[in-house]
């Protein structure tokens, strides 16, 4: 009986971790939108491993997307990484990025660049993938009043990182809208 409070008390402290807006003292700059997308993705990254990896991870962020903003600006809340902003797949090829953000990049794109990354343990997310078929492990659904995010554990299996199972039932469940 005590497990089962200490496991519900993990979520609840999970949930409010993946919804506590990261952006908030940012200043006045950043939408909620923005605060939100930005918590989200620092939400999974805090909860991702990749082996043999000591420190931040870089998260790569294509230029394309309309939250580089909200990713990639300091804060007095520390980012759970280090964003590098990227311009195109040659730029991404050689950057030592441990995860990526992609922007505008189409799904197929998206399974294009880890299929020649495959060597490496990547965690992909997508701003637009909303059917999370193909291409990023963790795809963002934007609408105008919420984010949410959705799984695709078929790429995460074969993405070489771990991700705590909470964060998963998270998706599964839409508790971290």
């Amino acid at each position: 009986m005590c497990n089962f409070f200490l496991i519900s008390w993990y979520r609840v402290a999970l949930v409010l971790m993946l919804s506590m807006p990261y952006g908030l003292a940012i200043g006045g700059t950043l939408s909620e939108t923005d605060k939100a997308v930005r918590s989200i993705v620092s939400g999974i990254v805090s909860y991702t491993r990749w082996p043999a990896l000591s420190g931040k991870p870089n998260l790569c962020i294509f230029a394309s997307s309309h939250y580089v903003e909200a990713l990639s600006s300091e804060g007095p809340d520390a980012l759970p990484y280090t964003p590098v902003i990227i311009h195109d797949d040659g730029e991404a090829l050689g950057a030592e990025c441990h995860a990526f953000y992609f922007g505008d990049e189409t799904p197929t794109h998206q399974l294009e660049l880890s299929q020649a990354l495959h060597a490496r343990p990547l965690l992909l997310i997508a701003e637009h993938n909303p059917q999370c078929l193909i291409g990023s492990a963790f795809c963002l659904i934007i609408d105008s009043a919420r984010v949410r995010f959705s799984v695709n554990l078929d790429v995460l299996s074969r993405s070489g990182v771990r991700v705590n199972p909470d964060v998963l039932m998270l998706a599964r469940n839409k508790k971290h809208e």
